[in-house]
């Protein structure tokens, strides 16, 4: 297994290697600088133990089930023996299945294709877009001010609710703020009423355990690319009953028992959902980087807090930021920071700190329109957007400090090359960068 020792601000702790360390990119203001990639939760690098595996699989590469050659028996036994690898990463329980879909989005709208017609469906309108908009008879609950707030808002919905099947979906960790949500407590109160619970785990997956059993939800559903396994996958996990009723997410091949002239009969289980031939490469990738995961968490957390906490005392020191949060600056959270700067373009900033510091990170409403707007105004902000920062795995002090630096010197001094606005995105107006070779 590979791993690198990365610089942290406390005694220094192993954690797994990525792929892209150390890259190096042009500046417009000529010359080179180390990448500083600051925009994990967006899309996550690649583990180098999820490349190493890959390039392992690829001679083998063949379509799985029913297939009497060698390397499709062996891509079969890949494959199915990936479900067992998810099934102990979220902490599953007996019965659950895993369904392989594209990522978050892909499983949350399977899910809400599978729901029993008339079920009433709960979500928090601060939640990320995937969870958010896939869903028939939703009723939305605005954003909370603490998470005992959030459990007493749960109650109340929930009980207004008709008679008849209940979803609510949890948010294990918001992705414009970083801040954790009270998982265990909102799916005690939707036990309680009589209401199923999925969790989105797309921002907490890469940060913290989750425990399907333990949290006591019945689905989560999550995705490979902020997993370190950017390769297409991501995974539904749950009880059976539900997508074993449903017609099939896609009808094809794959899906069906027996089709005759008259009539299709469909299988059960998790093919049932996965018609057509799988993405066995990214099911592999998604399942050696929750192994990987699965045996480091310790030093992962142990990494990212010592991290978060440089990087708010830095902020902190930036004249006219303003953090965004949900809870409170105190609540825990991962590896996420959303402001803005008073009198500061976010589009700008993220385009000056790109081009002139060599640092990636992202600004606009991250997919969450309607929480972020609610936290841009709670904040104080007349700002549109926000600039987000999400550390990761190969995420180093100097990263952090190198972005501190460059934000107190662009607010202080301004961007030392000039921009224009092109489709409403700031860019260089003149960039003689040079792209990668693959490009020309």
């Amino acid at each position: 297994m590979s791993s690198a020792v990365i610089d942290v601000p406390s005694q220094s702790v192993a954690v797994p290697g990525v792929v892209g360390s150390g890259l190096r990119v042009p500046l417009v203001t000529g010359g080179t600088a180390d990448y500083a990639n600051l925009d994990h939760a967006a899309s996550a690098p690649c583990l180098s133990a999820v490349r190493d595996a890959v390039d392992e699989l690829l001679p083998y590469y063949a379509s799985v089930h029913r297939g009497a050659g060698f390397a499709s028996q062996v891509c079969t036994r890949v494959y199915e023996g990936a479900r067992q690898v998810l099934l102990d990463f979220v902490g599953a329980r007996q019965g659950d299945e895993v369904v392989f879909t594209r990522n978050t989005t892909d499983a949350l709208n399977l899910l809400a294709s599978a729901v029993p017609r008339g079920t009433s469906v709960v979500v928090f309108d601060t939640v990320h877009h995937a969870a958010l908009l896939p869903w028939r008879n939703v009723r939305r609950v605005p954003a909370p001010a603490s998470p005992a707030d959030a459990v007493a808002a749960l109650d109340a919905a929930l009980a207004e609710c008709p008679e008849g099947p209940r979803l609510a979906v949890l948010t294990g960790a918001c992705n414009v703020t970083g801040e954790l949500w009270p998982v265990a407590e909102l799916a005690r109160v939707a036990r309680r009423r009589g209401a199923r619970t999925v969790l989105d785990a797309a921002q907490l997956a890469p940060h913290r355990p989750v425990r399907l059993a333990g949290l006591d939800v019945d689905y989560v559903a999550l995705s490979g690319h902020k997993l370190y396994a950017p390769f297409g996958a991501g995974a539904l996990v749950g009880r059976a009953d539900w997508l074993n009723a449903a017609d099939p997410h896609l009808a094809g091949g794959g899906a069906t028992r027996l089709v005759t002239e008259r009539a299709v009969s469909w299988t059960t289980g998790p093919e049932r959902h996965e018609a057509g031939s799988p993405n066995t490469v990214g099911v592999h990738a998604l399942a050696t980087a929750c192994r990987t995961f699965a045996t480091r968490w310790d030093g992962v957390v142990e990494h990212e807090r010592a991290l978060l906490g440089r990087l708010r005392a830095g902020l902190a020191e930036v004249p006219g930021l303003r953090e965004l949060s949900l809870f409170g600056p105190e609540h825990d959270r991962v590896g996420v920071v959303s402001f803005t700067v008073d009198g500061q373009d976010p589009g700008l900033l993220a385009a000056a700190l790109s081009a002139e510091h060599a640092i990636g990170v992202r600004d606009g409403l991250f997919c969450a329109h309607l929480g972020t707007r609610n936290l841009l105004a709670k904040a104080g902000s007349d700002a549109e957007r926000a600039l987000r920062v999400s550390l990761g795995l190969g995420t180093t002090t100097e990263h952090v400090d190198r972005l501190v630096a460059a934000l107190k010197s662009l607010v202080s001094e301004g961007p030392a090359a000039q921009y224009r606005k092109v489709e409403g995105r700031w860019e260089p107006a003149e960039d003689q960068r040079p792209l990668p070779p693959f490009l020309l």
